[in-house]
């Protein structure tokens, strides 16, 4: 007699089933770690924003509120899931390109990101204020 070869249809079946266990398991956790990789790529950016404002408030006595002013833009990993970066500058005078000082009255920044892609819509805005404040929409983004 020959032996039959090949795999039975119920360890087909066992097999397909270990393999949407995993699946099940494995694409939410791995859709998070996404989610935090671009969350902290948007963090660094800020970061980097936030000590170029610095060299620029040295070099300029005032804040700018445009990122072309600091020689600077939003890397396409960042851009892709945060299109809507921007720096709000506030004091008593503000120009179109930035913030003077004003006598007893030091001019303040808030970076504020958006996200604008669907995958971290729900993780929230982050903010980061030129003392070094960090916020967000959600708790523990930061």
């Amino acid at each position: 007699m020959r032996k039959q070869q090949g795999f039975s249809l119920i360890e087909l079946m066992v097999v397909v089933a270990i393999i949407g266990i995993i699946a099940v398991i494995a694409v939410p956790s791995y859709q998070s770690y996404v989610v935090k990789g671009n969350r902290a790529a948007a963090q660094a950016f800020m970061v980097d924003v936030t000590n170029r404002e610095k060299q620029y408030l040295l070099d300029a006595r005032a804040y700018t509120n445009s990122f072309a002013t600091l020689g600077i833009s939003a890397p396409a990993d960042v851009s892709r899931h945060y299109a809507n970066i921007a720096i709000t500058c506030t004091d008593g005078v503000s120009a179109a390109t930035g913030c003077t000082i004003v006598a007893n009255s030091p001019p303040t920044f808030t970076i504020t990101a958006t996200p604008t892609s669907t995958q971290q819509t729900g993780d929230g805005w982050l903010s980061l204020t030129n003392d070094g404040t960090k916020g967000s929409q959600f708790s523990g983004k930061w």
